[in-house]
Formats: structure tokens, C-alpha cells, sequence
């Protein structure tokens, strides 16, 4: 039987996870493909550390030029993360014509233009399916099964820790704070949860969707990003009385020639399906012209779950080896020649519903005084609640907007946050309430 060789570059818990899958599914892989994969040498620079598994004598390495000048090694494993090193070794290993297969979102969404430039000159695969949603193979589905189809828009719950947080709260309650000390706990959130909590690792996670939908290059940098450090208790039980739920989203929507990509807090009806995504699930839903409404959901991380999708695409890169159809599939769908640049809508033109959370002194008057500055920036009130429920001496007013334009709201925000019956900052939410259903 056929032999290909790989080599995989960073031994951390998602390479355990590869060598574990390779080494439990290995058989089976053997059946699926028609040739045995071989993983032929592991660089880490942590060589001792007991992972449980074992490797066969003199795969492990310290150094990863062993893998990188290896004639023999087909495929490159990245899997140390960062867009450091990680980037460097992999157009080192492009420039000797060996394929990829990574979970690296940053250094794709970072850098994938030049790597996937490299790529197409050097006639390599890129394969990143396990870089948005873990073990989901969303990347899979949007650049092949639903090829066909303008994608009006998609929805995305796509980091697990910040999912988990908000569940917490919302079925259990509790501060911010504490249920992010428990999720660290838990090995759900990081020692640093920055990316995770402040939107980064959604942001980057989405730009790579956007980039596969739209036949374009955007980074991170050009995604609107919020996190969910302002979120409180009294919001997710506010939202439930209006019959909404709060998740962090990546939103991408395609309107009028103009592309939507932004990160944030958001207001979705209860009974939405996304709704339902609990605990470290991801999940994102899409809406094609010709398919209509589609939601990929399952766990968003984990060592085999991601393990899962990085060989996925190692034998998606040895069946194309073996039937001589490298190239097949652009790596963004979207042939190298035909991606274009897209207009980004800006946050300031966004016309959606908002929630808007203000802790007031409790005093006649004060409802009129905020009703007047919004009227004054053509904001309409859809609803207000108010409760008796005092925090630290002021009431809290909740009030949910009919469609409003956000540059309007934030100008209305500052307004209201000078008048002397307002005692901390104004907290809003926007609000989606169709998500694809009429787009």
C-alpha cells in the first residue's frame, strides 16, 4: 500500500489529539483513502513530557528543520499556534513544496494572503478546516457544499468560552467575574482569557469565513469587535423578558454590494436555534440564495474534536496527492485570480434594534428627560421596563428601540450620559431579530 508521509510541528494538546486519531482511526483511514498514512517525525521543544501516547523510536524531535528538509515528508503539521515561528515555518515549508494542514487561525486571518499566495505558486494545498469551529467542518461545507450559493448571511457562535460564560449566567446567574474564575477552573477559559473574552479570537475566526464566502482577504483588523466583559446580570434577565437571549456573534451579511463583519454582544430571539448553543458548543448559521437557512453545530474545541478536523484535511491532501488533483479546491473557494476586495459596511450605518440599559435616579421625570434626547435623534421606542429592583441607590430603565441608526444612537448615548439624573454609563446591545429568515 501507499505511504505518505507527514510531519507534524507542534506537540502540544491538539497534536496529541492528531497522533491519538491517527494512531485509534488508522485502519479505518487506510480503508477510506487507499494508502497509509505515516507520521514520520513530531517536532516540540518539549521532548520529555508524558502526553499519553507513544511514538515509535527517533520521531520525536526537539528541532522542526528536521521536519521542514525531510524530502520525504509530504505534509506539514502546524500546530504551535501565533503568527511567529508558525509563520515562518510554514512558507519555509510551502517553499519546499510540502502541503499544510493547520488549526491556526490568527496566522491565517493574520497572514493568509501571502500564505495562500505562496501556496498557489508553489502548487500546494492549505488545508484549515479545524481553525473555525474545532470539529464542525463548516470551512468544508461553505467553500465545496454550498459553492453554489450567494451567502446572504451567516451567524456564528464561535468561541466556546465565552458561550460557556454566557450560559453560566443565564441558567445559573452570577457576575462576570466569577463565572470567568470558574470557567478557568474548569479548563474552559484561559489563565489570560483576553482573546476569548474581548472578541479577538471570534473576530479572527470570522474574518476566515467572510474571506471563503466573499473571494476576499480581510484580517481581524478590519472585523467590529466588542466583548462581553460590560455584560451583567440584570441585562440577561432584562433580555428574557423581551424573549431574547444574549450570545457573542460574528455577523457577516452581504446587502447592497457592501459586506457587514462584526463581532459583538447580541439579542437573539429565544426560540432561535442558536439560542439553544450551550455551554463550549459553537455553532453558525448560514443563509444561502439557492439552499436558504443551514446551521452547522458541535463542539468548538477539545483535543480530539480539533484533532478530528486537522485530519480531515490531512486526507483530503492525500487523496488529492494520490489522484493527481492537487489544487482542486481553491483554499478559498474562489480561484487565486478572481479574489477581489469587498466594501465593509461601517458599524456607524448599521439600522437594527437596540437594548438599552440606564441606571437612573429614581425621580418624576426621568423617562420623559431620555425620551426627549432619543426623539431628538429619530430613535422610536418599541418598549420600556422599569423595575422597583434599586442598585446602589438608582433604578435601572430598560428601554428596547425600533429600528435605529447606530451613528443616531451612540450621539443619543453620550446626550443621555451628561444629564444629571444618569448615574453610570448607558449599556446597549443590538438586537437581531431575524437572523436570515428575510435576508
Amino acid at each position: 500500500m501507499e505511504k505518505i508521509n507527514v510531519g507534524l510541528i507542534g506537540f502540544g494538546t491538539v497534536g496529541t489529539g492528531v497522533v491519538k486519531v491517527l494512531q485509534k482511526s488508522g485502519a479505518l483511514i487506510s480503508e477510506r483513502l487507499g494508502a497509509e498514512i505515516v507520521l514520520k517525525r513530531v517536532a516540540d521543544h518539549d521532548t520529555t513530557t508524558d502526553r499519553g501516547v507513544t511514538l515509535p523510536d527517533g520521531v520525536l524531535v526537539s528541532d522542526a528543520s528536521v521536519i521542514i528538509d525531510d524530502p520525504e515528508i509530504d505534509i506539514v503539521v502546524e500546530l504551535i499556534g501565533g503568527t511567529g515561528a508558525a509563520k515562518e515555518l510554514t512558507l519555509q515549508a510551502i517553499e519546499k513544496g510540502k502541503h499544510i494542514a493547520t488549526a491556526n487561525k490568527a496566522l491565517l486571518s493574520t497572514h493568509g494572503k501571502e500564505i495562500f499566495s505562496l501556496a498557489a505558486d508553489k502548487g500546494v494545498e492549505v488545508g484549515f478546516e479545524a481553525s473555525v469551529g474545532g470539529g464542525i467542518p463548516v470551512l468544508k461545507a461553505l467553500r465545496e457544499g454550498l459553492a453554489a450559493n450567494h451567502i446572504d448571511s451567516m451567524y456564528g457562535i464561535i468561541n466556546g468560552t465565552a458561550n460557556y460564560i454566557l450560559s453560566k449566567m443565564k441558567n445559573e446567574g452570577g457576575k462576570f467575574e466569577d463565572v470567568l474564575k470558574l470557567a478557568q477552573e474548569m479548563g474552559y477559559a484561559e489563565a489570560d482569557p483576553t482573546y476569548d473574552v474581548d472578541g479577538i479570537d471570534t473576530a479572527h475566526k470570522l474574518a476566515l469565513l467572510i474571506n471563503i464566502a466573499y473571494g476576499t482577504y480581510i484580517t481581524h483588523e478590519d472585523v467590529y469587535t466588542e466583548g462581553i466583559r460590560s455584560i451583567n446580570q440584570l441585562d440577561i434577565d432584562f433580555a428574557s423578558e423581551f424573549g431574547l437571549t444574549i450570545k457573542l456573534l460574528a455577523i457577516a451579511k452581504s446587502i447592497d454590494g457592501k459586506v457587514e463583519a462584526r463581532v459583538h454582544p447580541t439579542m437573539i430571539p429565544s426560540e432561535h436555534p442558536l439560542a439553544t448553543v450551550d455551554g463550549a458548543y459553537n455553532a453558525v448559521f448560514m443563509h444561502g440564495d439557492a439552499v436558504g437557512s443551514v446551521m452547522f453545530y458541535g463542539l468548538g474545541a477539545g483535543m480530539e474534536p480539533t484533532a478530528s478536523a486537522v485530519v480531515a484535511d490531512i486526507i483530503d491532501i492525500c487523496r488529492d496527492i494520490k489522484s493527481g488533483g492537487v489544487g482542486r479546491t481553491a483554499p478559498l473557494s474562489t480561484l487565486p485570480a478572481a479574489i477581489k476586495e469587498v466594501e465593509l459596511k461601517a458599524t456607524e450605518e448599521l439600522d437594527i434594534q437596540y437594548y438599552m440599559r440606564f441606571l437612573v435616579t429614581d425621580s418624576p421625570g426621568v423617562l420623559a428627560s431620555i425620551s426627549g434626547v432619543l426623539g431628538a435623534h429619530n430613535i422610536s421606542i418599541y418598549s420600556v421596563i422599569q423595575h422597583e429592583r434599586k442598585v446602589g441607590g438608582a433604578v435601572a430603565l430598560v428601554i428596547r428601540t425600533h429600528h435605529a441608526m447606530e451613528r443616531e444612537l451612540r450621539a443619543a448615548v453620550a446626550e443621555i450620559e451628561e444629564l444629571e439624573v444618569t448615574k453610570e454609563k448607558v449599556v446597549y446591545i443590538r438586537i437581531e431579530e431575524t437572523l436570515g429568515a428575510s435576508e
